[in-house]
């Protein structure tokens, strides 16, 4: 069996995978909040709100505390001559080989958090499908993409 991936993304995509998850239960508690407004106001039954307030709880911490940290031990890429091996997931580990040969374009993307973090995705496509290196920072991002494209480019001419 092949060693794993050497090369780990950056450690501060945990920060943004923690603000993200954060933004997302806020919107999740602005819903319970309102659903408390219209229990009162209407007198419904609070075994509904208890519920919910139990499960955005969970929620919460699985996804602000729990998930990223396991997110970012398992992600792992390494860039070979011919093939780009990346390894991500959380209970489920997922390996993926992509030839050389069969990419089409490289791509780094920022968002609103990646970039206040100085960080870019790297999007490998090809043509059935498109594979995300997230959080890496930028310099490596930039020097990635240009990588891959130079061996992509290689690859072909020796086609």
């Amino acid at each position: 069996m092949r060693d794993i991936p050497k090369n780990r993304i950056s450690e501060r995509a945990l920060t943004v995978w923690k603000t993200s998850a954060t933004i997302t239960s806020l919107i999740g508690w602005s819903f319970v909040i309102t659903v408390l407004v219209l229990t009162i106001i209407f007198d419904w039954s609070y075994w509904v709100l208890a519920i919910l307030i139990i499960l955005l709880i969970l929620e919460s911490v699985l996804t602000i505390f729990i998930l990223p940290k396991l997110k970012w031990k398992r992600w792992r890429y390494e860039v070979h001559e011919h093939e780009i091996d990346l390894q991500r997931g959380v209970l489920i580990v997922k390996r993926t080989i992509i030839p050389m040969n069969r990419v089409q374009h490289v791509d780094t993307q920022q968002g609103p958090l990646l970039r206040k973090h100085h960080l870019a995705s790297v999007t490998i496509s090809t043509a059935a499908t498109v594979h995300t290196i997230p959080a890496l920072d930028l310099e490596e991002a930039d020097q990635l993409r240009d990588s891959i494209s130079r061996l992509a480019r290689v690859d072909e001419d020796d086609v």
